[in-house]
């Protein structure tokens, strides 16, 4: 797909045009999340609030508050298609045909809106907030995510000559060519886009995403996007996210039922769910006491996603932990998917790939050609690893700008639960510049489920 970027931003009527194009331009675990909290907390109320932990950057000096309400308002009116809906019903996801049910498809189509929002500016930063049943909030994540970013990078564009942007998206694609080509033909490779919720654009994501596709082939296994799997023909990946477990301890009426609302979580989502969707997400009040305290039937879920600790540490932590459950790791899937770039993805499928030879260790992997020196490396997997790569695929335009400013680097931005049923929410993390929620709270939890294997480490995205 050739796409003039820098002709579309110095030509195109950006204020007409729309951020969303679809409700299906969300991360496919929304929509899996959505069916469940429809299913079973449909009364469930939620407030969703935007938090931006690179604190530096004022957005409000930098997303125009009148645009982002119009592309808001246009997200509102938006409607599950037709076609989309049959592509829910009739594709196959993971291997399994009919995972949504036909009353939710009829509810989608019938009953689903987003909920109102509250949104203002103070002291240079966006306030924005989403309050309502749970399944009328919880997809505003994303939409609310991936409109403020674009907004701060056309406006960023604005401020740029055609020839400037002939250059910025010029050194944008060289360097994402860079990347993928230190990823052709490594093998054993499984690396998917997760990318949607701080994309440079949309336009751009769609460009990255085809690449993948057209350049790494069978290593690309899909998107997080839903629409982007609807539009290209790919395999939409993704299970669950943090908010689940988060609520489900909000609504806990005692000290021992919040100890085991992360299992009790894990009970109803295999009530709905099977097969490759029983991923493990342990690290919303921290993972080694999450492996420490669970239940064995939890090893036999298919596998785990690491999120806020050294993949590398947790994904020892998780083999050491199926190991003494008799369980073989070989057969299990590991994910990472925090702040990843190509040195990591590497390192991490040598590490969890293959047998080290002759001293080689996980840095000593830059490109393909590594993998296949037999002095370096043997494929001798010790689980099935893969990567979620997410905003430095998406929105890698660090040092591209040709007047020399920050202006498209990317910020860490989160739009995360903060309340279910007005009880305040929280998330402890495994590394504790990631936790949210209300500070008397949030000391309540360390106490509850304290601070074993949990690390400080600074937060790139």
């Amino acid at each position: 797909m050739i796409v003039n970027f820098a002709r579309r931003a110095h030509d195109h009527n950006w204020e007409l045009d729309p951020i969303t194009r679809s409700l299906l331009d969300t991360d496919f675990y929304k929509l899996l999340m959505l069916q469940f909290i429809w299913k079973h907390f449909p009364q469930t109320h939620a407030t969703f609030t935007l938090i931006n932990r690179t604190t530096s950057v004022r957005l409000a000096d930098e997303v125009n508050l009148r645009q982002l309400r119009e592309q808001m308002e246009a997200t509102r009116k938006l409607r599950f298609t037709k076609s989309e809906l049959i592509w829910l019903a009739g594709n196959t996801f993971y291997g399994r045909r009919g995972i949504f049910e036909p009353a939710f498809l009829e509810w989608l189509a019938t009953g689903f809106r987003l909920s109102d929002y509250e949104l203002s500016a103070q002291d240079g930063q966006l306030h924005l907030s989403f309050h309502g049943l749970w399944c009328e909030t919880t997809m505003w994540e994303i939409y609310a995510l991936s409109e403020i970013g674009e907004l701060r990078t056309r406006a960023a564009l604005k401020q740029l000559g055609e020839l400037e942007l002939d250059i910025l998206y010029a050194r944008a694609k060289t360097r994402l060519w860079e990347k993928i080509a230190r990823l052709r033909g490594v093998p054993g490779l499984s690396i998917s886009d997760f990318g949607t919720r701080r994309r440079h654009s949309f336009l751009w994501h769609e460009y990255v995403v085809n690449a993948m596709r057209d350049t790494l082939g069978a290593s690309f296994t899909g998107t997080s996007n839903a629409f982007l799997a609807y539009k290209h023909d790919l395999e939409a990946i993704g299970t669950n996210g943090h908010e689940l477990p988060m609520a489900m301890a909000a609504l806990a009426n005692s000290e021992e039922e919040l100890r085991s609302a992360q299992y009790r979580l894990l009970e109803l989502w295999q009530q709905s769910y099977q097969g490759e969707l029983l991923i493990l997400l342990p690290d919303t009040f921290g993972t080694t006491q999450f492996l420490r305290d669970a239940p064995d039937w939890v090893a036999s879920w298919t596998g785990l996603r690491v999120d806020s600790k050294s993949a590398y540490v947790g994904g020892d932590e998780y083999i050491a932990w199926l190991e003494r459950h008799g369980r073989d790791p070989r057969q299990k899937r590991l994910i990472s998917s925090d702040a990843l770039d190509v040195e990591q993805i590497l390192g991490l499928h040598a590490y969890f790939g293959g047998e080290m030879q002759n001293g080689a260790t996980p840095e000593d992997f830059h490109s393909a050609a590594d993998f296949l020196d037999a002095t370096k490396w043997t494929p001798q997997p010790r689980i099935r690893f893969s990567a979620g790569w997410g905003t430095l695929l998406t929105n890698d335009f660090r040092d591209c700008d040709p007047q020399g400013s920050s202006r498209f680097h990317p910020v860490s931005l989160v739009c995360k639960l903060s309340d279910a049923d007005g009880r305040p929410a929280v998330k402890l993390s495994d590394n504790p510049s990631k936790a949210l929620g209300d500070p008397a709270e949030t000391e309540r939890y360390r106490r509850i489920f304290g601070a074993a294997g949990v690390v400080e480490a600074p937060v790139i995205v």
